[in-house]
């Protein structure tokens, strides 16, 4: 599984989203949407128009990370609406397995994600409708948190967890990513690394992108 790169456009400037979706585009595999509804997190951002306005701006595919009440309603108008990969949250979802399946049946990958006190172990038998397990290193909500080290622990066994079942399953964090932490990350076993402020803070997001990715390749061995 080589290393990918989300840069999140929740620190990105909201008054030129498609400029900063080009800004990133040279290197970024994805480009990360979080869609809060101030109900499941206390913040309220982008939303569905927001999104199908970015599919037509730029050829980066987007990660569409639902932190929203009711995920088994609104998800699939995400992937039917063009996302490359939509995500819900466990602690949100009623009925996952079938979330996750429609939203595969609409052509997105999908993803489960999980909260930093929430456990692997439980969702074990869901690794299979799912093509992504997030782990949030952050509590969510807001953009420019720091790194939650507690989580490296639980990323291990999520590593360990995925391995043992033989899944392609990606594993992503998310949340203070930086050059100071995608390290420990990636050598935890993470490959999919969400980064807002250390991408969309530096004065070349592009170079940025390729910086923590090679950090994390180096750490994790992989390309």
């Amino acid at each position: 599984m080589a290393i990918q790169i989300s840069p999140s456009i929740l620190s990105a400037d909201f008054a030129h989203l498609a400029d900063e979706a080009a800004a990133v585009s040279p290197s970024a595999d994805w480009l990360h949407v979080d869609v809060m509804d101030n109900h499941f997190v206390p913040n309220l951002t982008l939303g569905l128009p927001i999104v199908e306005s970015l599919l037509k701006a730029t050829d980066t595919p987007l990660d569409c990370h639902l932190m929203i009440e009711e995920p088994d309603r609104w998800a699939p108008a995400y992937a039917e609406a063009g996302a490359g990969s939509v995500t819900i949250h466990a602690k949100a979802a009623s009925a996952p397995v079938r979330t996750l399946r429609e939203i595969r049946r609409l052509g997105a990958r999908a993803g489960l994600a999980l909260n930093p006190a929430e456990a692997v172990e439980p969702y074990a038998d869901l690794i299979g409708e799912m093509d992504m397990l997030l782990l949030m290193t952050v509590e969510p909500g807001f953009g420019g948190q720091k790194f939650l080290d507690m989580v490296l622990p639980k990323i291990r066994r999520a590593r360990e967890l995925l391995d043992s079942r033989d899944a392609s399953v990606w594993l992503q964090v998310d949340g203070g990513v930086s050059a100071e932490t995608i390290e420990r990350a990636a050598e935890a076993g993470a490959d999919v690394f969400v980064a807002g402020s250390a991408v969309y803070g530096a004065q070349d997001p592009s170079g940025a992108v390729e910086s923590l990715r090679s950090l994390a390749a180096e750490a994790s061995g992989r390309k």
